[in-house]
């Protein structure tokens, strides 16, 4: 393991101006030691030639036909395989739809690790670029929530319990592989991508940082759905989402600072 190294591995699928502004804004604003590890999940297009076309990039292409609708089972196999091939001190799970906009980010990160040797995960949930009123306005009428923990309904498998989401997490890659841990556990009980293992690490013991929306987006954009929407005839996505969505798409994508990283060639070279 090359130690203080991470290994970014980002996952494509049919998402060429989303991955192209992932990379491009990680190769902008990184400064800390690192690699980036694209998997790409059987896209055959043009976002698979664009990835061809960049030296500084390690990608694999995944041809895996497993039927899985959701798409959750081809995210997560593809994650355990950037783990395998993982040679760096550390991990790092980041979507496709995912942004970098400031610098300092990796090392913003990376000092929880510093500070704590036997930390083995530092993230955090959604980051959601939802305004925070809305969150609270939310959370606030989420009568679902509120029936459950009146009744106590018991949650067995861990569906409603928190955990550092794939958006954007950090983990030593020692750990993940002397546990036997994969982003794929338990995806048949209807858990989503990485949830179970990071219920693992926490209750065997392992210290996590669970860092809030608010930090998290000091420093990075996530499109909740973006792929998706990308992909809308893919997806089954109510329409609501749908254009909640295609709204925060459109005003990252033309916001000045997208258009010049993406306006600027240099950064794939």
């Amino acid at each position: 393991m090359e130690k203080g190294a991470v290994t970014i591995c980002v996952v494509n699928y049919k998402t060429l101006d989303l991955t192209r502004l992932c990379l491009r804004s990680i190769r902008k604003y990184t400064n800390s030691p690192y690699r980036v590890l694209v998997i790409d999940n059987d896209s055959q297009d043009e976002s698979t030639e664009y990835l061809k076309s960049l030296d500084w990039i390690q990608l694999v292409e995944r041809n895996d036909k497993t039927n899985d609708s959701s798409g959750g089972y081809a995210h997560a196999a593809a994650l355990d395989m950037g783990m395998e091939l993982c040679d760096t001190e550390y991990f790092m799970a980041m979507h496709s739809d995912t942004f970098v906009h400031q610098p300092g980010w990796l090392n913003a990160l990376m000092r929880y690790f510093k500070e704590n040797l036997k930390v083995a995960c530092v993230g955090g949930g959604k980051c959601e670029l939802t305004p925070a009123w809305s969150l609270w306005l939310k959370k606030l009428t989420d009568f679902k929530t509120f029936k459950r923990k009146l009744l106590c309904i018991p949650d067995p498998i861990g569906k409603h319990r928190y955990y550092n989401r794939t958006v954007c997490s950090i983990y030593r890659t020692e750990i993940l592989k002397k546990e036997g841990l994969s982003f794929l556990m338990d995806r048949d009980k209807g858990l989503t991508v990485g949830k179970k293992l990071y219920f693992e690490l926490v209750d065997r013991g392992y210290p996590t940082v669970e860092l809030s929306d608010r930090m998290m987006t000091r420093y990075l954009w996530h499109l909740a759905h973006a792929t998706q929407v990308v992909n809308a005839e893919e997806y089954n996505l109510r329409n609501r989402t749908l254009r909640k969505t295609r709204r925060l798409l459109d005003e990252i994508m033309n916001s000045e600072q997208v258009r010049q990283i993406l306006a600027d060639d240099l950064l794939d070279e």
